[in-house]
Order: C-alpha cells, then structure tokens, then sequence
C-alpha cells in the first residue's frame, strides 16, 4: 500500500493542520501524474514538429488523423479511468481479494475498445472523401492511421494497468513509463519519417508506427515490471487471471461510461468551435489555436490536481472516512482557485510575450494577445469546474456531473459563443473573443451546478461495488 494512501481514522486535528496534511497527499500523488501528462502531450508536439519538418502534406495528414483518433482514445481513456477511483476504493478499503477482477475486468474492455479502434480508424476512407482531401494527403493520412492503429492495443492496454498502479497510489508508476514512451517515440519517428538506418522515408505514416512502437515497447516494459515488481507480485497479473464477468464489467460501464462521454462532449465542442470560426480567416484561426493550446498547457496543473482528488476521495471513502473525504473536496476548492488566479494574472501580464513565442506574425499576435484576456476568465472557471468533477468521480458520482456538462457546454456554452461571435443580438458582434466568452459562461454553469451537486449532494457512503469475480484459471 502506498505511502500516500494509508488510512486515517476520521482526524480529530486543527482544520487548518488536516487541510494542508490532504494537500500534500494531494502534491505526492499529483506531481507524478503531472509529468506523465506532459510526457503524454509532448509525443503530440514531437509529431507535429518532425512531420512538419518533413513536407505540409505529412503535417496536414498527421493533423487530420490526429483529430480522428483522439476523441475516440478519449472516450476510452475516461471509460477506463473509473478503474482508479474504483481500485483506489477496494484499497482503502482493504478488500484486496477485489482489485484483481476489478483489473481484469478492464482489461477485457481495453481488449473490445481495441477492436473498435482498429475497426473504424482502419476504414475512414469515407470520412477522408467527405473532407475533400488532395489525393496525397488523403494517402498519408490513411497510411499513418494504419500504421497508429497496430500500437492501438498497447495504449488502452497501458490506460487500463493505470487504473490499478494509480488506483493503489502508485503513480510515478504510470509517469515512469510514460516518459519512456517519450523517450523512444523521438528517434523513432526520426528513424521512420526520415528514413535512416536503411530504411524507406515514410514521412507522415512514419509517425504512427513510432507512435505504435513506442506505445508496445512501454506496455511490454510495464507488464514485465508489474510481473517482477516486489509491490506487485502478490497480486499475480498474469498467473491469477480472472474470467469475463458481466456484473463487473457493467459496474465499471456504469461509471466510466458517463466519463468517457463528459470528455469526448468537451473535445467535440472544441472541434466544432474551430470549424465554426474557419470562414473569420487564417489569421482569426491562428490565434485562437494559439490561445487554446496556452490555456491547454496551464490546464495540465489543475487537471493532475483533480486526477489526484479522485484517488484521494475514493480511498478515503472507501476507508470509511467520508468526513475527510469532504474535507480535500471541499478545500481542494480554495487550492484550484489559487491556482486559477495565479495562471489568470500570468495571462493578463505576459500575454504580449507568451504570443510572440508562438509566432512572429504581428496581426496574429493581436488577435492572440485579446483571446488570451479572454482566456484568462475562462481559465478559472475551467479550473474550478474540474476540480469539482474529479472530487465527484472520487465518489463514483458520474452519471448527473455527465448532464451537467452536456447542459452546459452544448446548452449555454456553444449557443451564447455563436451569438456573440457572429450576430449584434447581445452585443456587437465580437468575432473569435465571442466564443471564448461563450465557453467560459459555460464553464461557470458548470462550475455552479457540480460543486450546488458537490456540496449538497456529495454521497455518504461508496457506490456500491459488486461481489469480486470468482471466475480463475
């Protein structure tokens, strides 16, 4: 059992000296889960700066299957992630004869996700014939969501033992080999895309199969680790496997569903958003990518906070410590708007100089520079919002915080943005600061409803779980 993560009797310390003993709880667990993010999100980078390098057809092709398989890898990813709040609960728990079916439960859905994956990202040619594509970029495309597609196993197999290695509190785990998948992915798409080493230049399709490379050498590298790790061993992966249950299998449906579909929402809206403001022009476009991916990175922090509170309030419930476990809900709230402040007054400051390191065109630099104060009030509605859904995924609450979003991106959010941004009804029409505005009334809806529900709502005690699987061969 991690360090992090043993169970504390319902405290009967000072407030203040129980708050700041949860937040460095919350910093342990956090940290690492930082680093594996950003390790996550700098593949991205490194493909699009070497596919660039290489010609604007490959850039555009790994753009365009990029935006293909990422929403469907998201909503597995948050269909997967109820295995942590649900380990986290059998380990605090102590019901450790339940985290081994759990696991193996997830498993079978990583393996049926995979299958769906490789089915539909295999056979887009209709996708990419509706997109008019030029007949090249439409080749790579399909060629680089081939090659994507032969690593797509390892990376759901990867997102499932995450909810084991972090739902016991081990995250620098999951961190370590996120950053070795970084670490191949690099001389591989240069090996690939390039062409070294005797080998044919791929261009763009060489970027999915360093990407599947990197994802399989990481997930065998983690699979041998959790086989010989001391931690691991009494928990016998692969020798103790469990068979298909389905009172299992829809428990973790049951909350992972409603995660999954919150995400891909999230993502969608922000895809449509881009297609809405592509008639504004190039320059209108340029600045609101750059916006988007600032508040993108900032976003990294908070999110690896709430991840964190979602395994906290999980154990702690599950250690029958609800009294704590409101407690980190309720105060992780002060933590996210310090945080949130912080990142807004950086925004409003350095906006001028976080624009020109993104490029040295002055007409792009302006409209950057306005989204950005713009994005400064979304961000710390942003933030407040998602530490009020991880707090609620930590009580296996997901189904309401699910129509929560879904009111509030697509029923507040999407409508007041395309008011503001192309009619004079409200206001003068506002262009892409429209928008931004839009999403962040959006995001306080959100923010106001998730944390009334938190409040007020929060349940007492722990989903209740399903007997462990009994099924062993």
């Amino acid at each position: 059992m991690d360090e992090t993560h043993q169970p504390l009797p319902e405290p009967r310390q000072p407030l203040v000296a129980r708050t700041l003993t949860e937040w460095r709880t919350l910093a342990i667990l956090g940290g690492p889960i930082l680093i594996a993010q950003v390790a996550q999100m700098a593949n991205g980078v490194i493909d699009t700066i070497m596919a660039g390098h290489a010609s604007a057809e490959d850039l555009a092709a790994v753009g365009i299957g990029s935006s293909l398989w990422m929403p469907l890898f998201l909503f597995f990813m948050g269909m997967l992630g109820a295995l942590q709040p649900i380990i986290s609960g059998y380990n605090g728990a102590r019901e450790v004869e339940k985290i081994m079916p759990a696991t193996w439960q997830g498993l079978y859905l990583a393996a049926a996700g995979s299958v769906i994956m490789i089915l539909l990202l295999t056979n887009v040619h209709p996708v990419l014939a509706l997109l008019n594509l030029e007949a090249n970029t439409a080749r790579i495309t399909q060629g680089y969501l081939d090659a994507f597609a032969w690593g797509i196993p390892a990376l759901l197999l990867l997102t499932a033992l995450r909810g084991l290695t972090d739902g016991l509190g081990h995250t620098r785990v999951i961190m370590a080999f996120s950053v070795l998948s970084t670490l191949i992915n690099l001389p591989m798409n240069y090996i690939f895309i390039y062409g070294k080493l005797g080998l044919p230049a791929m261009g763009g399709v060489g970027c999915g199969w360093a990407t599947s490379i990197s994802n399989g050498v990481a997930a065998a590298a983690l699979l041998v680790y959790l086989n010989r790790s001391r931690v691991y061993r009494q928990f016998h992966l692969i020798s103790d496997w469990v068979k298909p249950d389905l009172v299992g299998i829809r428990y973790i449906l049951g909350i992972g569903v409603p995660i999954g579909f919150t995400i891909f929402v999230e993502v969608s809206l922000f895809s449509v958003i881009a297609l809405f403001l592509a008639p504004l022009g190039p320059v209108v476009v340029a600045g609101h990518q750059i916006a988007l991916n600032v508040v993108s990175l900032l976003f990294m922090l908070p999110l690896s906070i709430g991840m964190s509170l979602t395994l906290r309030v999980s154990f702690l419930m599950g250690a029958r410590a609800p009294a704590t476990a409101r407690l980190i809900s309720r105060s992780s709230l002060i933590l996210a708007a310090a945080t949130a402040l912080v990142f807004a007054i950086l925004l409003f400051v350095f906006s001028p100089e976080i624009a020109a390191l993104y490029t040295n065109d002055t007409e792009v630099q302006a409209v950057t520079v306005r989204l950005l104060m713009f994005a400064a009030l979304f961000q710390i509605a942003d933030v407040i919002q998602v530490t009020c859904i991880s707090a609620l995924r930590g009580y296996k609450d997901t189904r309401i915080p699910m129509f929560i979003m879904l009111f509030s991106f697509w029923g507040v959010g999407m409508p007041l943005g395309y008011l503001l941004t192309f009619t004079d009804w409200l206001v003068p029409a506002m262009g892409a600061a429209g928008f931004w505005v839009g999403l962040t009334g959006g995001l306080a809806s959100a923010s106001i409803l998730l944390g009334w529900r938190l409040f007020l709502y929060a349940p007492e005690g722990i989903r209740a779980a399903p007997a462990a699987g009994s099924g062993t061969s």
